[in-house]
């Protein structure tokens, strides 16, 4: 009887302090003419815990009529490459995914209140977005300058409007009025505790009467079919 009350204090020792964790997700996004990467870390425990998983973004596939991504997921300390994969998509998966579209709206709309009551426990300790454009034509990409300068502004409106922005954003667009360019990267570190993460995933589970749309394209169905791998 002794051991087993030894044993559910340390068990509940050990989940309250995953509880009270923090989890860092870093976002970074670069994107050089047709080069294109898409990469998130996760960081929690000082450390010991590192997941990343690094998207090669969107290429067209010389052979066919379709977009190809590769995703590679690293874990560990060293960041060693667990898994590998390589998805094609054709024209027909991106017509049935608007189908599937209204069925996620549907979902996500009234889910707000409760993403939003867990955005208010996320702390932004990093963001940095800086862009360098030119179309050859000094009064169009003047124009486009001006367009950027807007859409980061709204943006970081609606993130500083939804998260705790703790740090100053660093926001830069240069212009290039000779070469036509394109050239962005984008760096996002944000951080919140375990357990508000937890607490959110069990509202989102009682709201989801019925489980989950069934969607038929695709392109959505492989985002549901992707598993969590911890180390």
């Amino acid at each position: 009887m002794k051991w087993i009350l030894i044993g559910l204090i340390v068990l509940l020792i050990l989940m309250l302090v995953i509880l009270l964790s923090k989890l860092k997700i870093t976002i970074i996004f670069t994107h050089t003419h047709d080069n294109d990467s898409f990469k998130i870390k996760f960081r929690a425990w000082f450390g010991l815990f590192r997941y990343t998983v690094d998207i090669p973004l969107i290429k067209i596939d010389n052979n066919s009529p379709s977009l190809v991504t590769e995703e590679e997921t690293k874990a560990g300390k060293d960041q060693e490459v667990k898994s590998e994969k390589r998805s094609q998509f054709f024209v027909e998966d991106f017509l049935e995914g608007f189908k599937d579209t209204e069925k996620l709206l549907k979902h996500i709309v009234s889910l707000h209140t409760i993403i939003r009551k867990f955005l208010k426990k996320v702390s932004i300790q990093q963001f940095e977005w800086h862009t360098v454009l030119g179309t050859g034509e000094a009064a169009l990409t003047g124009m486009l300058t001006g367009a950027v300068w807007a859409v980061k502004g709204s943006i970081l409106g609606i993130i500083s409007n939804y998260c705790l922005l703790k740090v100053n954003p660093t926001l830069s667009v240069h212009p290039h009025f000779q070469l036509p360019i394109s050239q962005t990267s984008f760096r996002c570190m944000l951080q919140f505790r375990i357990g508000h993460a937890m607490f959110a995933g069990i509202k989102l589970i009682k709201f989801w009467k019925g489980g989950k749309p069934q969607f038929q394209s695709k392109l959505f169905s492989s985002l549901t079919q992707k598993k969590t791998n911890l180390v």
